[in-house]
């Protein structure tokens, strides 16, 4: 039996598509940014290359990437979504969609600019130190631009896995792409065509998105 393929019916729901991919590009945007940002703090309070650290703080930021390095990221989200508003907390779909993807980019991403930091060497913080730097110019302008220049690639890669793994969001009703697709697949009875659709535009902006994140990095990490 061979299948008839009819795409017209699936690009028919182009408004669908655009507002799913729009969804998907603020998701991975707001996530990398935020996300970067709390794994530099995290990198911050547990490397040993910087000095000492209050113990407290060391044990809760290790509890932190060690919980959400070791779980599922749909286990995270379904928590934050389903979860908390047993506490009394209720959240927007696409609230916990952003809260989860940036909550699980900060513990993988910790890790790896840990990773860079503590392969600065130890005398360049010392000579940083011998120059009235403070710790927190220390690390803005001598430890932090060496250390994601060395862990760049890596951290390319795990904001496109966020970024596919947006995909998840779907099933709690934030609109991304996927949603986008699952919702024109009811919509026309094309679940082979919408998903074809869908993989491809996910290609699309994995390739696109790597090129970007490359680009950043020789533009503003490599040469620094």
């Amino acid at each position: 039996m061979l299948i008839q393929l009819d795409f017209s019916a699936v690009f028919s729901q182009w408004p669908l598509l655009l507002r799913g991919v729009a969804w998907t590009i603020g998701l991975t945007v707001v996530g990398t940014v935020l996300g970067l940002l709390l794994g530099t703090a995290c990198a911050w309070a547990r490397s040993r290359n910087l000095g000492p650290r209050p113990a407290a703080l060391r044990w809760v930021v290790a509890a932190y990437v060690e919980l959400v390095r070791n779980t599922p990221f749909i286990v995270q989200l379904f928590f934050l979504f389903f979860g908390l508003p047993a506490l009394g907390l209720k959240l927007s779909p696409e609230l916990a969609s952003v809260l989860a993807m940036v909550i699980n980019l900060g513990a993988y991403s910790s890790e790896i600019i840990r990773a860079g930091i503590e392969a600065t060497p130890r005398g360049q913080v010392e000579a940083a130190a011998s120059l009235a730097l403070t710790p927190g110019q220390t690390f803005r302008r001598v430890v932090l631009p060496p250390a994601l220049q060395k862990v760049w690639p890596s951290m390319v890669s795990q904001i496109i896995i966020v970024m596919l793994g947006s995909a998840v969001c779907g099933q709690i009703s934030t609109p991304e792409l996927s949603y986008a697709a699952n919702l024109i697949s009811s919509n026309t009875f094309r679940a082979f065509e919408a998903f074809i659709v869908a993989t491809i535009v996910y290609l699309a902006l994995s390739m696109l998105t790597r090129r970007l994140l490359v680009w950043v990095g020789a533009r503003f990490l490599v040469g620094r």
